[in-house]
């Protein structure tokens, strides 16, 4: 049997913040159902951000010509069976981290040269407000919900929740079993890939 991958795109600057405690029990939930999980910490990478100049959409281009540790990144999310993207709200949406790498995707999911096609997705979001309404994770939601389609991924599920004050989501002990359970949905998930 072929291990699955996960790939969890951390876009908070936190290491040990309320989106980096959600990354890591979904990480124990993939594992335990037996995934390979991996997580990239985008506050550590050098990722600049996209320069509009559609190169990458050429006939004979190869993928982005912006050298920085997206070269690193785009052979993981090719070879990811799932991918996570984990975000703090910040202004009514995911940091600029994480918006970032979204925005560098354009590289590899677009017309006959989207390597996304077919993988699963999954969000975790923690946000300072009562709702998801008040705080913007909604608007995260719908453009995750957006992207997943475009690119005819599958978005397997989402949690989400709030957090006040760094590393208070711990307390929050159905939140993290949700967490949990979401990894290991990504981990059992039928692999579609059509490449």
């Amino acid at each position: 049997m072929i291990e699955k991958k996960v790939l969890i795109l951390m876009g908070s600057p936190r290491k040990a913040g309320n989106t980096a405690i959600l990354s890591e029990h979904l990480a124990r939930g993939a594992q335990n159902a037996g995934a390979n999980a991996q997580t990239l910490f985008l506050q550590a990478l050098d990722i600049n951000p996209c320069t509009g100049c559609n190169q990458c959409q050429g006939e004979d281009a190869a993928g982005c010509v912006v050298e920085d540790a997206m070269q690193e990144i785009y052979p993981k999310l090719r070879e990811a069976d799932s991918i996570v993207f984990a975000s703090p709200i910040y202004w009514f949406s995911v940091s600029a981290q994480l918006k970032a790498v979204i925005d560098r995707m354009y590289a590899v999911g677009g017309g006959d040269k989207n390597v996304l096609k077919g993988k699963s997705f999954g969000v975790l979001l923690a946000y300072a407000d009562s709702d998801p309404y008040t705080s913007g994770a909604v608007n995260a939601l719908r453009m995750f919900e957006d992207i997943a389609d475009y690119l005819g991924a599958t978005l397997v599920g989402a949690v989400y929740g709030s957090a006040w004050e760094a590393g208070e989501i711990r307390d929050n002990e159905d939140l993290l079993k949700e967490a949990f359970r979401l990894g290991q949905k990504l981990a059992l998930q039928p692999v579609s890939h059509e490449l």
